[in-house]
């Protein structure tokens, strides 16, 4: 039987790779590596020092494939997304079936596989399909939402309080929250101007545990212009931007 390993590799420093993550990185045979484009060829690059770093005696290879994009402009979200994990899904399939009936395939996730990533949901569904036969394990990873809080040096949580992770496309469509803290993620639309209190304190960061890593923290009211700013240059000197933020109720 083929085996997936979902390996969570961390956001994107090579220390934060668990001990379970190299134990799994030593079972690889073959990485399967998504391009997504020359902007971010930062991303491969790191799956790659990881994997130098920690696989010992061990002979494996990489396979790379072009990562399928998202329909954007005007159109149904919710329909591109799917289209999308469609697109992936048949990308995800192709390379399964490359493997050998012995051999052990691996995904290295960034972040963790458990969060906004669709790896998991897409491996279910090609075998829901019944088009080809694995089995898959999933190894967590630190997330950039551990990884703000720790560089920040904060809690994620208020004591005894609740905490809500959402995406930067509900928060601009006026999402509501219970919530003392809200971690947004996703956020291609600086949604944080939608904050109706001003005194809400916001802790964002990009780049998180990368060298290029930008931290920015304080009342909503007084460093959202500056974010927005910081934002904007370091997308345009990288050509891309990972960036996730905490709102806390003053």
């Amino acid at each position: 039987m083929k085996k997936i390993l979902v390996i969570g590799i961390g956001a994107g420093n090579p220390d934060y790779i668990t001990m379970q993550a190299v134990k799994a990185l030593n079972q690889a045979d073959v990485f399967f590596l998504m391009d997504k484009g020359q902007s971010k060829d930062k991303l491969i690059d790191l799956r790659r020092e990881i994997c130098e770093r920690y696989i010992t005696d061990r002979d494996y290879r990489f396979v790379e494939a072009q990562s399928p994009e998202r329909e954007r402009g005007d159109v149904d979200y919710t329909s591109s997304v799917d289209d999308l994990n469609l697109a992936k899904q048949r990308t995800f399939e192709r390379l399964i079936n490359e493997l050998a009936d012995d051999q052990c395939g691996g995904f290295l996730v960034w972040g963790d596989p458990a969060l906004y990533d669709s790896t998991i949901r897409i491996l279910q569904a090609i075998l829901a399909a019944g088009t080809c036969a694995f089995e898959f394990e999933v190894i967590p990873g630190i997330t950039s939402v551990q990884a703000l809080a720790a560089q920040h040096k904060v809690p994620l949580n208020q004591i005894g309080r609740s905490v809500e992770i959402t995406t930067g496309r509900r928060l601009a469509a006026g999402q509501v929250s219970d919530a003392d803290c809200l971690v947004v993620m996703l956020d291609a639309q600086d949604a944080y101007h939608q904050v109706a209190d001003q005194d809400t304190e916001i802790y964002w960061g990009a780049y998180l545990g990368t060298p290029d890593e930008i931290l920015i923290s304080g009342r909503l009211g007084d460093v959202a212009d500056e974010i927005e700013r910081v934002r904007k240059a370091a997308r345009e000197t990288n050509g891309w931007i990972m960036d996730t933020y905490l709102l806390r109720k003053p």
